[in-house]
């Protein structure tokens, strides 16, 4: 507003900020508060970004960097955090995956400084791990490692789904654990451990779980109606589902997005 900014810069004077929580006209939690006086601290000029403040109001997020301003009083950096130096694996990967997934620099911030380990992503690593033991067992037991398929006891599994066994209802999902070979099932789990892990730790593990399971689910009515006699086996339902949401994410910020080879990511998911 003209009363705020009255030189139209885009900024607000930390004082003028200060001023207007005294006066309780801005309806921040405490978290939220820390956050944005953190941000005006990192600021050599003693300034708080308009917009920044529009998007922490009306943000959705519940988490802060109150943990980040407790553990050593540090005011976030102004710059990227490509700047951060020794930083540990873990946190690497953690600063990899907020440049993977999210598409503006403030939120980057946001989830590097609140992330925390627990609870772990687990569903993904779950998912993939039941998938790899299925695999062996069936394997094992049927002596064959390439299109299991075509093995007449493969298909008697009451995890396969076939339109005509539609009755057993979990079919429709215990397909996912069920791979016609070595190449399927690895072509999954690198997917499913690359896109899957970094979005389970960005959105939670029930967001990427309903995600990913609504996935295996359309992929096991879409061959009810398009095929009866065809039985469905493979994971590939649940990661089109993941590939399209990052990748539509990806084309939705494209000028923010700073995951690498954009371009060549929308060729290779248009071709395959």
């Amino acid at each position: 507003s003209p009363q705020l900014d009255p030189e139209n810069t885009g900024f607000i004077g930390v004082e003028t900020f200060a001023s207007l929580v005294h006066s309780h006209e801005l309806p921040l939690d405490p978290a939220k508060l820390d956050m944005l006086v953190a941000l005006a601290q990192g600021n050599d000029e003693g300034q708080v970004c308009y917009q920044e403040l529009v998007d922490l109001i009306s943000s959705k997020r519940s988490s802060s960097f109150k943990r980040a301003i407790a553990n050593g009083q540090r005011a976030l950096p102004r710059d990227g955090l490509l700047d951060e130096t020794g930083l540990g694996f873990y946190k690497r990967f953690v600063r990899y995956v907020a440049y993977e997934i999210l598409p503006c620099e403030m939120d980057r911030r946001w989830y590097f400084y609140q992330h925390r380990t627990c609870p772990p992503p687990v569903f993904m690593a779950a998912v993939t791990l039941t998938q790899i033991i299925v695999f062996l067992c069936y394997g094992a037991r049927l002596n064959k490692w390439v299109l299991q398929t075509y093995h007449p006891e493969y298909m008697k599994s009451p995890l396969v789904y076939h339109p005509g066994h539609r009755a057993r209802a979990w079919r429709f999902l215990t397909y996912m654990f069920m791979h016609v070979g070595l190449e399927q099932l690895g072509f999954n789990a690198l997917l499913q451990l690359m896109i899957g892990v970094p979005l389970e730790m960005v959105h939670g593990i029930l967001r990427i779980s309903f995600l990913y399971l609504a996935g295996v689910l359309a992929g096991s009515l879409t061959v009810s109606i398009t095929d009866m006699r065809a039985p469905l086996v493979g994971g590939s339902g649940g990661v089109y589902a993941l590939c399209s949401a990052h990748l539509a994410n990806v084309v939705m910020n494209w000028a923010g997005m700073r995951c690498p080879y954009k371009l060549l990511r929308m060729v290779l998911a248009l071709v395959c």
